[in-house]
């Protein structure tokens, strides 16, 4: 169980303060005037299309930072259905890291090691038999 705890609070931290807090942190900047801050100049993906759309990545960034905060708070929670879409959310993240850089390296860093975390936990010392 200390596993699930130590992994859900990496979740929280990265869903809490990474993604929605980035997100926070942009629309007040686009409420005291966009023309002062860019963007552009902190987070750079390698997908053109990524980049000309970076207002709608940020808003996806802050949707992916509720789902993980609620997954990591239901598996707080010891509940399957928090273990379930923390996996999902940890495995899509790893997936899509490495278009944006360099926060990207952080979300790697923070969804492998939560997903390590729960799957030991998961399966423990279990060994796969081979028949």
């Amino acid at each position: 169980m200390r596993n699930y705890k130590i992994a859900s609070l990496i979740m929280i931290i990265h869903g809490g303060f990474m993604e929605v807090g980035g997100a926070f942190c942009y629309m007040l900047a686009m409420v005291f005037g966009s023309d002062i801050f860019d963007i552009g100049k902190y987070f750079s993906f390698k997908l053109p299309y990524f980049q000309d759309n970076l207002n709608m990545m940020i808003i996806i960034g802050a949707i992916y930072g509720a789902v993980r905060t609620v997954g990591a708070i239901g598996l707080l929670k010891n509940k399957m259905w928090g273990f379930m879409l923390s996996v999902i959310n940890c495995i899509i993240t790893m997936a899509l890291m490495m278009f944006l850089l360099p926060a990207g390296i952080l979300d790697g860093v923070f969804a492998s090691s939560a997903l390590i975390l729960m799957l030991t936990q998961y399966y423990g010392n279990k060994e796969i038999v081979c028949k």
